[in-house]
């Protein structure tokens, strides 16, 4: 739906007179609209709709226009072009404002202004520190005048100079934006109002933070505003998080040698080192990937499938009581996580439609929301079908579970992003009945593995998917062979640290598969829980978060001793 009108409106709305009389009827029957402003929303009006209002009348029925002009305190031209006429070429209205749209944001600059790139440091430690960041990433895209590009692990910091104060929660994200820095400005702390922003004192607690640290690479002298950041280059928790971004760029100052990598290993030794945070969900414990001493998370497998290749059918929902029993004896076992599926994924499984997956998670998704024993475990639900993921997430579910990475499905991750969830990207090839067939991998395993699976980040990153909602898992069974998948076992920290992947927690599911049928010679998969314990182990010692298991009571023993092993702080660390 587009808006336009020959006269120009002054002032802030809300705040000076708006032209009672300011109509759009005479737009409609004799002008066609040349673009100054634009609103897409899913629910938009027609233009027809629109036909005979006044202003503040169309303000009330599209507030995603209402919004833009409040937020950014601008004055707005409207233009448009009678029929027939060349098209303007230089329009010179403040602002094109966007909305959302089928899940994307488009940003379009009507007198060819050119677009810059800028980078935002973002911090909280106050309340539910994670959401105030959420909250203001989207705010900073609503109104279509900036778009975030791609954003840092978030790392969890100690206070610096006022010291006395919870810790923080530190990232940064990359930016595209029309604003001019001041204009940037100006909007990031408006934001920082909304949200209820309160400065106590001079670096004390805050709800929000929000810095600009990098302007293309522009130096800016200002009352208000220096760029670059005076301070970055000494904070640990901007150069750990500018590092998961732009670790090879350079501070713009001739004076400062080196990359950011290289200012980031100049600082001095932390004596507890920091760590990235993941979160599963506001009432759960987050992981933090890069704690030495952090506990391994379980993830108990409930298959609602009649085919899985190991307890197909076992749990299907024909009997409420036995399912409660077996959700109960995950919950008292140990489990942190239920992974509940409804498509079996084994090797040349047949594909169901999401209407049938849900006919077989959503009555396990209803009674989980009755049980209090259930209420501090996290809740997953293995689909690649988007359709599945929107209506699990609204029945409860915490995160969602991608054997595909978002491939299988192209509307997944942008899915994903608009429910603000957490997501779990596999690694595969192909599809479950094709996977494999595509077992080659020319250029080295771990390699193309990482590589692979940095491009589903990336892309993932481009749907709107935030860095920190992210985890990984390499595909163990899924487009490898037996030998494949024992290497990537054998070299997992390899992976955790693949440039472009460092701080992503990992999702390890070897629970039972058939590699571990192959070298124990067990053929019955429900008879493979010592070869199981062995991968889980390893998975331990290599770094993995989380183990997807179905044995919940024996893996949670296992688990226990490797965290003993392996999760220790060094003596003196």
């Amino acid at each position: 739906m587009t808006v336009g009108a020959q006269w120009r409106v002054e002032g802030k709305v809300g705040a000076r007179q708006i032209p009672q009389d300011l109509k759009v009827d005479t737009l409609v029957q004799e002008y066609e609209v040349s673009s100054p402003l634009e609103i897409r929303t899913d629910s938009a009006k027609s233009l027809e709709d629109l036909a005979g209002r006044s202003l503040p009348e169309i303000l009330s029925l599209v507030p995603e226009l209402q919004h833009a002009l409040e937020l950014n305190n601008i004055e707005c031209t409207f233009l448009c072009r009678k029929r027939g006429d060349s098209p303007i070429q230089e329009i010179k209205s403040s602002r094109r404002f966007c909305s959302n749209y089928s899940n994307k944001l488009y940003i379009e600059s009507l007198n060819k202004r050119s677009l810059h790139r800028a980078i935002i440091a973002l911090g909280s430690n106050v309340g539910d520190r994670v959401s105030w960041i959420e909250q203001a990433c989207k705010m900073m895209e609503r109104d279509g005048s900036m778009r975030v590009t791609r954003t840092s692990n978030l790392w969890e910091t100690k206070a610096m100079y006022v010291v006395d104060q919870n810790d923080f929660v530190n990232g940064v994200c990359e930016i595209e934006t029309v604003l001019e820095p001041i204009q940037l400005l100006n909007k990031l702390q408006r934001i920082e109002d909304i949200l209820g922003r309160v400065k106590i004192m001079d670096k004390g607690p805050r709800n929000i933070d929000l810095d600009i640290i990098l302007y293309d690479y522009e130096h800016v002298r200002h009352p208000r505003l220096i760029i670059p950041h005076k301070l970055m280059l000494e904070r640990e928790f901007v150069l750990r998080p500018l590092c998961d971004l732009i670790p090879d760029e350079t501070y713009p100052d001739p004076l400062q040698f080196g990359s950011f990598r290289d200012h980031l290993q100049r600082l001095p030794s932390n004596p507890d080192p920091i760590s990235t945070l993941t979160n599963i969900s506001s009432s759960h414990h987050p992981i933090r990937a890069l704690q030495i001493d952090r506990q391994t998370l379980i993830m108990a497998i409930l298959n609602l499938t009649p085919d899985s290749f190991s307890d197909g059918g076992h749990h299907a929902f024909n009997n409420p009581d036995s399912m409660r029993q077996t959700i109960l004896s995950h919950i008292s076992a140990g489990a942190h996580i239920l992974d509940l599926g409804g498509q079996s994924t084994r090797p040349n499984a047949l594909p169901v439609t999401a209407s049938e997956e849900l006919t077989r998670i959503l009555p396990t998704l209803q009674l989980l929301q009755t049980l209090p024993e259930a209420h501090s475990t996290a809740i997953s639900v293995d689909t690649y079908h988007s359709s599945v993921a929107s209506a699990a997430v609204a029945a409860g579910a915490h995160i969602i579970n991608d054997i595909s990475g978002g491939t299988m499905d192209t509307d997944m991750l942008p899915t994903v992003a608009e429910l603000g969830c957490t997501v779990v990207l596999m690694h595969m090839r192909g599809t479950p009945q094709t996977m494999n067939k595509h077992t080659t991998y020319p250029f080295g395993l771990i390699e193309t593995v990482g590589a692979e699976l940095l491009e589903r980040v990336r892309a993932a990153e481009s749907a709107g998917v935030r860095r920190w909602r992210i985890i990984l898992d390499p595909g163990i069974g899924f487009a490898k062979t037996a030998e494949q998948n024992l290497e990537i076992l054998r070299r997992m920290d390899e992976l955790r640290n693949y440039p472009g992947l460092e701080g992503i927690p990992w999702l390890v599911g070897s629970s039972r598969k058939n590699f571990i049928g192959r070298v124990t010679g067990v053929k019955e998969a429900r008879d493979r829980i010592w070869g199981t314990a062995a991968t889980v182990t390893v998975a331990v010692q290599g770094g993995a978060d989380v183990v997807r298991i179905h044995d919940v009571g024996e893996m949670v023993q296992v688990v226990k001793m490797a965290d003993a092993l392996y999760r220790v702080k060094k003596s003196g660390s």
